[in-house]
């Protein structure tokens, strides 16, 4: 290329710009003969045989959005060369820079903070920019076109935006191994990037006066379960005890009027007495399936579209018991068989549960039948659910909620209760794999 034409464009950067280049350009030039130095940076890409025509410096030039010294190309009075292999900039390295460039004051500062243990205190004082602190995770590997963790999970405590950047990122060049202890972020999964991931909602039904409906002891633990596993999944609890069917069909309501923008998921967990279609609330009164899940499809919640929207429901679904047909252990049963109890009450018509995009509906037992809890340790169905959710979410391997909920329903299955079975029943019309993880 054309000495002179260089020379111009050089005198047009200044040295934040050149160190913006020089970023750029790492993956083609060693990085200890980077100095920062514009004309130090051509004669490099010269060797490299990277200035053989204009391509590479005009993608350079265009991603640091120097429109006007792309100009100073134009005016070279040779005509442009392109052959079929012309150099290309790295999409990892304009990602990282876009996120540069979104960058606040406040928030890069904060990003040194998180970061000050990985990388040390020396090499965060002499940060200057992110684009230093990047170079930086790069040297200590902990930053590559391949493994973006730990940035991603930094950029999710300072820019909920900068880190959907960063998945843009990963979902553009379908990876699938990016984020091995954490989620995918690809296509083909779910979205989990705010914190919180959203709300888990619970209500918490024990005491059912006035009715003739028995008191339901040992729920507190399904609820103190669930609190501490979603909390740890990321999620904001919110514990209702004790409601009556239309305080339920209240919060549900209120619940599917709020602005999930900022939210991935939601979750309903209901623990109470119920038969077929439907769940008590604590005066007796029925709340269907279907007003519990009718507040959040798209048409009505429309900030939830496109979400997953989970709800685990610990209940009776009939009067019937399961008869067993496998051999089992039944020591625990043995010694806890007298806390063991069915959330049953009368049967009555049934109603169905409604098919919605991006629902699952996990049924602590199949229709018709009774599900069982233990008076101390909590219900049969929930604890095996939080159980297998935490195996799930401390494991290496992507294990979403469909392969969680199957597990649920084999170590289920395999128990007896006094003296029956209990088939758990997952119904859903999730349209990704959803994968929760640890935060």
């Amino acid at each position: 290329m054309d000495r002179l034409t260089l020379s111009h464009i050089d005198e047009g950067l200044d040295s934040s710009e050149v160190a913006e280049l020089c970023f750029l350009c790492r993956d083609v030039v060693t990085r200890r003969r980077l100095e920062n130095d514009a004309k130090d940076l051509f004669m490099r890409l010269e060797e490299k045989g990277l200035l053989q025509n204009d391509a590479f410096l005009r993608q350079l030039l265009y991603t640091i959005h120097r429109a006007d010294l792309l100009r100073v190309l134009e005016t070279d009075s040779r005509p442009p060369e392109e052959t079929d292999a012309s150099p290309v900039l790295s999409d990892y390295r304009k990602t990282l820079y876009s996120i540069y460039n979104g960058f606040t004051t406040e928030n890069f500062e904060k990003l040194k903070f998180l970061l000050n243990d990985e990388l040390g205190r020396r090499q965060m004082e002499l940060s200057k920019t992110p684009l230093d602190v990047f170079a930086e995770m790069e040297k200590s590997a902990l930053l590559s076109d391949t493994d973006v963790r730990l940035l991603h999970k930094a950029l999710q405590e300072c820019d909920q935006q900068l880190a959907i950047t960063l998945e843009e990122y990963t979902q553009s060049i379908g990876s699938t191994s990016i984020y091995p202890h954490m989620y995918i972020l690809h296509t083909y999964y779910y979205t989990l990037t705010h914190n919180p991931r959203g709300l888990c909602v619970v209500f918490n039904n024990e005491i059912f006066t006035g009715t003739n409906l028995s008191n339901r002891k040992g729920t507190q633990k399904d609820a103190d379960t669930l609190t501490e596993v979603f909390t740890r999944l990321g999620f904001q609890v919110e514990i209702h005890d004790n409601c009556t069917a239309e305080q339920m069909k209240k919060e549900i309501n209120d619940l599917g009027r709020i602005n999930f923008t900022n939210h991935d998921a939601l979750v309903v967990c209901v623990l109470s007495h119920g038969e077929k279609g439907c769940v008590f609330g604590t005066d007796g009164g029925k709340v269907l399936l279907k007003e519990l899940t009718n507040p959040f499809t798209s048409g009505r919640a429309s900030t939830l579209a496109g979400k997953p929207k989970l709800f685990f429901i610990q209940a009776c679904q009939g009067e019937e018991y399961q008869k067993g047909y496998y051999p089992s252990s039944r020591e625990d049963e043995k010694q806890n068989k007298g806390a063991l109890q069915s959330d049953a009450s009368i049967p009555d018509e049934a109603v169905p549960v409604p098919e919605r995009a991006d629902f699952l509906i996990g049924m602590a037992t199949v229709e018709e039948f009774k599900s069982f809890r233990n008076t101390v340790t909590g219900s049969i169905y929930i604890q095996e659910l939080c159980k297998q959710l935490t195996i799930a979410a401390r494991r290496q391997e992507m294990d979403d909620i469909l392969t969680v909920l199957t597990r649920v329903n084999r170590e289920v299955s395999k128990g007896e209760y006094l003296s029956h079975k209990q088939m758990p029943q997952p119904n859903y019309t999730l349209t990704k794999k959803l994968v929760l993880k640890f935060v």
